[in-house]
């Protein structure tokens, strides 16, 4: 039966439910009630992934949490499955058995290539349609900010213009069309402005290819800067974290919450941004200090928001960033529906039993 090391990240355990069958009953009845709402038949899914699995299943599955923990398990492992652990010499080393790694994501940067290709070690990938469907959540809000959506939608007509505040009338159409009879001010387009990434990783790079398909010029900003032929790809140039607040028209934050990370955009963060910039947040809102974000929203420093991980979980009814109309929250709907988490897992499977000779 093969070994399969894991990282240890709840993106991740949907591997182990479907390859080991020594899963708990509690973590099984977790995964089942996690996708009951798009899928009501968890058990008939797991036994066509199992099929399809060839020789891969059974599978014993060790997960690690840490770098020594992962370096402790390789020597008895057929494969690891990683997301930020590093695979390098060290633990090559100890991996004598190792047939396969696979990156949890395209972002290989802690994955030693070049150490692997001279062992004859294939290195998979999985672009994550999770992370797709993020990107295309933050998008999505964009445009509906920039649009004004959420205000104007299913207001056609004179009466609810006016009720809604605006000052709808005619033009002369002997001269002008009549678009924009509605005379909504303050719309947007995002095609020419500048979108500020911060941090690009997973999600930071499906929003970098969609912002250049729009025509937005991109800025980024992250610990380690990439090589210039990534950012030539990439259609991103770098800028230090404050030029690019002070310069874009769109910031959206996606790294994830630590120490290191919790409340980085506080009064000060908020202040350099560009007056009348959108902050879109899809990752989780403790990267925002809360009351330093209401206070830019009241005074007009921030041109609008998108949450979709709130502050609680589930959110209230009467949070006061509900009364503010150029802010969009969602209840923590980024990443679905669920057939994306579970397309993944089957793509992971048939890559890993592909590369150890299981199919």
């Amino acid at each position: 039966m093969p070994l399969l090391v894991l990282e240890n990240d709840v993106a991740i355990h949907l591997l182990g439910v479907v390859l080991d069958p020594q899963t708990s009953e509690e973590r099984w009845s977790a995964f089942e009630l996690y996708m009951s709402h798009d899928l009501p038949d968890f058990p008939a899914w797991c036994a066509q992934a199992r099929a399809r699995a060839g020789r891969l299943y059974p599978a014993g599955v060790r997960f690690v949490d840490t770098q020594a923990e992962l370096l402790a398990a390789l020597p008895q492992a057929d494969a690891a499955v990683v997301e930020g652990l590093e695979i390098g010499p060290r633990e090559l080393e100890a991996g004598a058995r190792l047939g396969a790694v696979l990156k949890h994501g395209i972002d290989t940067r802690n994955i030693d290539l070049a150490a692997c290709a001279t062992r004859g070690l294939p290195v998979l990938t999985l672009r994550r349609r999770v992370n797709i469907a993020c990107a295309e959540q933050a998008l999505a809000a964009m445009f509906s900010i920039a649009k004004k959506l959420p205000q104007v939608a299913g207001r056609i007509s004179v009466e609810q213009l006016q009720a809604a505040g605006y000052e709808p009338g005619q033009f002369d159409r002997r001269h002008t069309s009549n678009a924009g009879w509605s005379r909504v001010p303050g719309l947007r387009t995002l095609y020419g402005s500048t979108f500020g990434l911060v941090g690009l990783g997973e999600i930071g790079r499906e929003l970098a290819v969609r912002g250049a398909a729009l025509g937005m010029r991109q800025l980024y900003f992250q610990r380690r800067r990439l090589s210039e032929a990534e950012e030539s790809q990439l259609h991103v140039g770098y800028a230090p974290l404050d030029r690019l607040l002070a310069e874009s028209d769109w910031v959206s934050v996606q790294v994830p919450l630590n120490a290191s990370t919790r409340g980085m955009f506080d009064r000060e963060r908020l202040a350099q941004m560009k007056p009348g910039a959108v902050l879109i947040d899809i990752a989780r809102a403790e990267l925002i200090d809360r009351e330093a974000l209401l206070d830019a929203l009241r005074v007009g420093q921030l041109g609008g928001l998108a949450l979709d991980a709130q502050y609680e979980e589930p959110g209230r009814s009467d949070d006061e960033l509900l009364r503010f109309e150029n802010v969009l929250l969602t209840p923590h709907t980024a990443a679905a529906p669920r057939f994306n988490s579970l397309a993944d897992c089957e793509e992971m499977i048939q890559s890993l039993a592909g590369a150890l000779g299981l199919a």
